[in-house]
């Protein structure tokens, strides 16, 4: 998984970089940050383009409230239908907090890869900046005499911390810090040594402010503290509890109720009430849904929140005592702005409509789409490109939204195996249509039938929105997907989609949806089990430090073992960034080549949340020892997010088998029956040795003393454009088709002699990214088609001791975890795991000639 950070200038450096030497540069959104895991915080804590409201405020009032939706800020009368558009960009807007004297409202604005704090004056409609930095600054919120304003800035370092300013005329002053800089001593693997302070409300008095922070905690983002406004080192502990980046506690303005937002034994979040104090919280409301950003009425008889109970976000009105709730929607609109109501419709090339993923760019630089979708962000930048991230939706054959008058940039998608479209319209009046055919894109007949499998998605994962099977399926459907397999796993205390799981699979909009399942650890790497013929494998995570699950055991190798006894297939995900070397300094624990060589797993993530390249790198000496290691594919979706790594079936595998039948899936994965991609098809056909006819990935040809003459035919179908189309055999290129005129389509034949021993396959790659493919770059391989001459194995000494060195380093740091282990036993089956693996790999070098 990814972890990118650097100083506050990285991205603008990135940005002129790529500009003057023409190349194209993928990086995360504010990676400028520099706390760890951005696909968690970035959705976890910052706001995010929705279309329906992600937070709101009360006017002083009562009567009124205003609310960040669609990028924008909307005024509405309580008991009113009828919003009014207050701010239309630059830029999206979010986080709205209204003025105590009713004039103003402050709210951030993320534009040009930071968000900034702006100042609405409401009687003239001026935004004024209050900040204007390549940093974050958000959550602000008004002191309650309104000379003050409190936020959460990561201008120390990229880390969160709060600061205080006094609110001068239009602009701050006398800033200040007042939680930040404090490095934990205990190590975490999922958050920054340095804490965070992040969700700042006041006290009633001005003279305290609530918040979240994680001082010495291993797992989640800590717990609610209070700390004096004007003695910063007066700090104290309210409530002990892991939460995730959203808690955001309110106090009521009888200084008596502390509202905040907990999923404390449960999946999901709801409201808790405590006193100043922290005593025996209670909870307030219950659902199996989120319910977030609450805020008090001006009487402390309501309250204000959103809810994620339809599906999107939506925003609700309710009665503190009785728990009688009003949705406020906006049924009318008036816009700040002339719009235009447009109508898509995507059919495929017969005129029957179509599912499919649409980017929509007007010329004010902002992304739009329906009110009822989800719209979802890429969580990286192409820099060449823009100076912002991609938005889009899914459209389920036809689609209307509000665009504004003017230039549009329209991008539609379905899956791989329809070609793309992308053009560009003018917009104005009413209301005007447009329709979209994408064309069949496929493999020619002869490489086979194929279905698609995303082997690698968490549908629900504590994200913005809420997934039930039927709207997750018709996404599913909009990216051309057959099989999904969801992997319920935890997220620290959670595991979202617990109630999800069976045995069984379920069908619906034509996607196979199977539930599997994830077992964490970050010190072994991560294992997927898909088709678990009985139950989940509990715990679901081993080596957490600091818990009472400490110890290393139970290693891969024993859970894996435990899925094989039900049945399932077992496999790596996400493996590498970089490929492990050996040599360098640090740690090097991850257990793969332990369990490659001793048979516990069926295949790895070569195509995932990862680099492919760097992955292969490593799936290739495998190949060399004459381990037949299938490649899978999967997205690591966490399809509830609004900004993700996606969408779904970004990453996926083509395998030959039935959608409905589990035994032919999971042939097809332990065989290779396939290929797996983010993009390009690829397919390969051999032809020579003991076999009459041709055969694909997975299957084995065979040849006598003197080896033979292979024809190999090979085909590329691809929706983006593809550099590089290679044949690799044993490792090496030993062929790269001339793509220049076509870089969509390729069909050759080439015969090619085989000697010895090995392995081909045929592989795709674009270094440069696409905008309709978020991931590092364009990539797809088919899995190798073995090639064995007399019946002797591959001999590749290297490989051998390149595994070797990697498991002396994994020796050489489970010897320091000594005190984590509960029992002798558990180290001792660790280290004959360890002992055969060796034994194994030195056999192979003691063979070679």
């Amino acid at each position: 998984m990814k972890f990118v950070s650097g100083v506050a200038c990285a991205f603008l450096l990135l940005l002129s970089q790529a500009a003057a030497e023409g190349v194209t540069e993928r990086v995360p959104v504010l990676s400028h940050i520099s706390h760890p895991h951005t696909y968690y915080w970035r959705e976890l804590y910052m706001p995010q383009l929705t279309s329906g409201p992600s937070g709101a405020t009360w006017s002083p009032d009562g009567k009124s409230v205003i609310y960040s939706m669609q990028g924008s800020l909307w005024r509405q009368d309580i008991g009113s239908d009828t919003a009014r558009q207050l701010t239309a960009g630059p830029g999206y807007d979010y986080q709205p907090d209204w003025s105590p004297d009713g004039r103003h409202v402050v709210f951030t604005r993320h534009h040009h890869d930071a968000l900034n704090l702006y100042l609405l004056d409401l009687e003239s409609g001026r935004e004024i900046p209050l900040t204007a930095e390549n940093s974050v600054n958000v959550e602000p919120r008004w002191s309650p005499d309104g000379s003050k304003l409190a936020f959460v800035s990561s201008r120390q370092g990229g880390f969160f911390g709060i600061y205080v300013a006094e609110v001068s005329g239009e602009k701050l002053s006398r800033l200040r810090p007042l939680v930040t800089g404090h490095v934990s001593k205990r190590d975490r693997y999922y958050y920054s040594q340095e804490d965070h302070a992040i969700n700042p409300s006041w006290s009633p008095d001005g003279r305290t402010i609530y918040y979240v922070s994680n001082p010495e905690t291993a797992w989640g983002t800590g717990g609610i503290w209070a700390v004096e406004v004007k003695n910063p080192n007066k700090r104290r502990l309210i409530v002990n509890e892991e939460t995730s980046w959203s808690a955001h506690p309110e106090m009521a303005g009888d200084g008596k109720r502390l509202l905040f937002s907990s999923y404390a034994r449960r999946q999901w979040h709801q409201l808790w009430l405590t006193t100043p104090q922290g005593l025996s919280p209670l909870p307030l409301t219950f659902g199996d849904y989120d319910l977030q950003n609450a805020r008090w009425s001006p009487d402390d008889r309501q309250l204000l929140y959103t809810s994620n109970e339809t599906g999107g976000l939506t925003l609700w009105r309710h009665t503190v005592i009785g728990g009688a709730r009003e949705q406020i929607v906006a049924r009318q609109k008036i816009y700040k702005k002339p719009v235009t109501e447009l109508a898509i419709s995507l059919t495929d090339e017969t005129g029957a409509p179509l599912y499919g993923r649409l980017m929509v760019l007007a010329s004010d630089g902002r992304h739009y789409g329906p009110d009822d979708a989800r719209m979802h962000a890429d969580d990286y930048i192409d820099v060449k490109r823009s100076d912002q991230e991609n938005h889009y939706f899914h459209c389920f054959g036809s689609c209307t939204l509000m665009v504004p008058e003017g230039e549009l940039s329209i991008m539609a998608s379905s899956g791989f195996t329809h070609e793309m479209a992308d053009q560009t319209i003018k917009v104005s009046g009413k209301r005007q249509e447009m329709k979209l055919a994408l064309a069949s894109l496929a493999l020619p007949e002869k490489y086979g039938k194929f279905i698609s499998a995303d082997m690698h998605v968490h549908i629900n994962y504590g994200g913005k929105y809420r997934q039930t099977l039927e709207t997750f399926a018709r996404e599913a459907r909009a990216e051309d997907m057959d099989v999904i397999y969801n992997l319920l796993v935890n997220k620290e205390q959670r595991i979202p989609d617990i109630s999800m799981f069976k045995t069984t699979s379920d069908t619906i909009e034509g996607v196979t949806i199977y539930q599997a399942q994830e077992f964490h650890t970050s010190y072994w790497g991560h294992l997927s089990f898909l088709h678990l013929g009985d139950h989940l494998v509990t715990p679901d995570f081993a080596s957490y430090r600091h818990t009472a699950l400490a110890s290393p055991y139970p290693s891969n190798a024993v859970v894996a073992d435990l899925a094989r006894e039900q049945g399932a297939v077992t496999g790596y995900v996400h493996p590498f960034d970089e490929a492990p070397d050996p040599a360098a300094k640090g740690r090097l624990s991850h257990s793969l080549p332990l369990d490659v060589v001793n048979g516990k797993t069926d295949f790895m993530e070569v195509v995932g949340f990862s680099n492919h390249q760097e992955t292969a790198k490593v799936w290739y000496r495998f190949l060399n020892l004459g381990y037949r290691l299938p490649a899978g594919a999967g997205t690591d979706a966490m399809t509830n997010y609004a900004s993700l790594r996606g969408p779904v079936g970004l990453n996926r595998a083509y395998l030959q088998a039935r959608a409905d039948d589990p035994a032919s899936l999971k042939q097809a994965i332990r065989l290779g029956h396939g290929y797996v991609t983010d993009g390009p098809n690829v397919g390969v056909l051999v032809k020579g040795g003991d076999r009459d006819g041709a055969v694909g990935p997975g299957h084995e040809i065979r040849f006598g003393e003197q080896g033979g003459t292979i024809r190999v035919e090979f085909s590329l179908r691809s929706p983006v454009p593809v550099e590089r189309l290679e044949l690799v055999q044993n490792g090496k290129v030993i062929y790269q088709a001339d793509l220049a005129d076509d870089p969509f389509n390729a069909d050759m034949t080439l015969n090619l002699p085989v000697k010895e021993s090995g392995w081909l396959l045929l592989r795709a790659v674009n270094e440069k990214s696409h905008p309709m493919i978020q991931d590092l770059y364009t990539y797809a391989t088919t899995n190798p088609v073995w090639l064995t001459v007399e019946n002797k194995p591959q001999y590749a000494a290297e490989d051998a001791r390149y595994f070797l060195d990697w498991i002396a380093k994994i020796e050489e740091h489970l010897a320091t975890r000594g005190e984590d282990f509960n029992a002798d036993w558990e180290k001792d089956a660790i280290m004959k795991d360890i002992s055969a693996a060796k034994k194994a790999l030195e056999e192979k070098i003691n063979a070679a000639p």
